[in-house]
């Protein structure tokens, strides 16, 4: 449980909040590369952290994202034209590039008042770097950008490597939250009736042991870039079964799911406003291209990847009650939804907008949650008291791996981890740029 002040600390993320001066020290993913992928194309708008921002792509090939507003008479810049490397507004023909800079100013006559004028006019932009399949931003003060995390999803070749987007309309926190809470995996995602084997997201006895468990132990261990989280529970006689989460900061997870050779999968969770986000999700596999039965997966629904429309706004979502099949939750599923990511909206939507966390009862399977709070909000309390995050300066530290292991009865995380990815924190070494 939290009071009504930490809830706020930890929910909110607009200009001037502790929160949102926490985020804008670390870099988010703002697009996928494949809505910017043309020069010269319509500017796309953004929300991001509670500012609107346009996204384009000029003439040579550079990205840019930058303040909507044009600083002569406030014309908004979607309407522009993207041309000749800049992007010219529509109502006096102002023209800026990538960087924020005015570049053309045609309803002044040349002259030192116009040269003046090109030299000072600025809009505001943020540094954007392609990585991983999407496009990524740094919010804070360009003078004070760091390099961008190694997570090992962006270190991949493409074909290794499976992108997607979708709008969740609840706080970025609570989310999260959901993420790496390992025991809602009993109930939410629990079938009744078995599906057909190429629709089944497990084909041996993790399902068995994860509906028979609703309970796990928890164990958490600290890192340099956040949290490894460790969900055990009863396997076959004298064996335990782990699922373990990274939980990077700010706002980064990988599922606990993967065992051996089989495919990782990792969100991020970027604030639109304080009442919606966007969530990033990658599946990725470092030893392989992605095969076709698991493409089939990601674009049909079943898996964390949502089945979206074209402004990635899932097919199922508050507006149509996520289209539960009440007949369906007698026989089929335990919530009648269909899909993975469907299934985490409708319950963490319930929650409300922004769940209020001064309601909370607590349980011990909530210990990652508990400890996700106190990390983040802590970072944020120190920034506010001039310590900058360690984390946003540790890029190295973001190259972790998460999934499922197996182990005998009594095994900590720690040696779990070790015997699992060769390291007690799950931290690779050796990924490849």
């Amino acid at each position: 449980m939290l009071s009504m002040a930490d809830n706020e600390l930890l929910t909110l993320t607009g200009p001037g909040t502790a929160m949102g001066n926490l985020f804008r020290e670390f870099w988010h993913p703002v697009a996928l590369l494949a809505e910017v992928s043309e020069a010269d194309a319509a500017p796309k708008r953004l929300k991001i952290l509670g500012e609107d921002m346009l996204l384009f792509r000029q003439t040579d090939g550079r990205l840019g994202l930058v303040e909507p507003r044009c600083p002569h008479r406030g014309a908004d810049l979607f309407w522009g034209r993207n041309e000749e490397c800049g992007l010219r507004c529509i109502y006096h023909g102002w023209k800026f590039d990538v960087d924020g800079n005015c570049t053309d100013i045609p309803n002044m006559v040349p002259g030192k008042l116009r040269d003046n004028f090109l030299k000072s006019v600025r809009i505001r932009s943020y540094p954007v770097r392609e990585w991983g399949g999407m496009v990524w931003a740094w919010m804070g003060d360009p003078a004070q950008a760091v390099d961008l995390p190694r997570v090992e999803w962006a270190l991949v070749p493409d074909s290794h490597r499976y992108v997607s987007k979708k709008l969740q309309e609840c706080n970025w926190a609570q989310a999260l939250e959901g993420a790496i809470d390992t025991a809602h995996f009993t109930f939410v995602h629990r079938n009744l009736t078995p599906p057909p084997m190429h629709l089944s997201v497990y084909a041996d006895k993790r399902a068995a042991w994860i509906d028979a468990d609703g309970a796990p132990y928890y164990e958490v261990l600290e890192h340099d870039a956040g949290l490894v989280l460790g969900g055990a529970r009863r396997g076959d006689p004298g064996e335990t079964y782990w699922r373990i989460s990274q939980y990077m900061v700010p706002n980064h997870a990988t599922a606990p799911n993967a065992m051996p050779g089989e495919t990782y999968t990792a969100q991020t969770w970027v604030p639109v406003d304080e009442e919606n986000c966007w969530i990033f999700t990658t599946a990725w596999n470092p030893d392989r291209p992605l095969n076709e039965e698991e493409l089939f997966r990601y674009n049909s629904g079943r898996s964390v990847h949502a089945e979206v429309d074209e402004n990635y706004v899932p097919l199922r979502r508050r507006a149509n009650d996520y289209m539960i099949d009440r007949d369906a939750q007698k026989t089929v599923s335990f919530t009648g939804i269909t899909g993975l990511s469907e299934q985490d909206a409708c319950v963490q939507d319930s929650q409300g907008r922004i769940a209020d966390r001064t309601r909370e009862t607590l349980t011990p399977s909530d210990e990652g949650v508990v400890r996700f709070r106190k990390l983040i909000m802590g970072l944020a309390r120190d920034l506010a008291a001039g310590e900058r995050p360690q984390a946003a300066r540790t890029p190295d530290a973001y190259t972790t791996r998460s999934g499922g292991a197996i182990a005998a009865e009594g095994t900590g995380l720690a040696e779990v981890m070790s015997d699992r990815f060769g390291d007690p924190r799950g931290v690779i070494s050796d990924a490849a740029d």
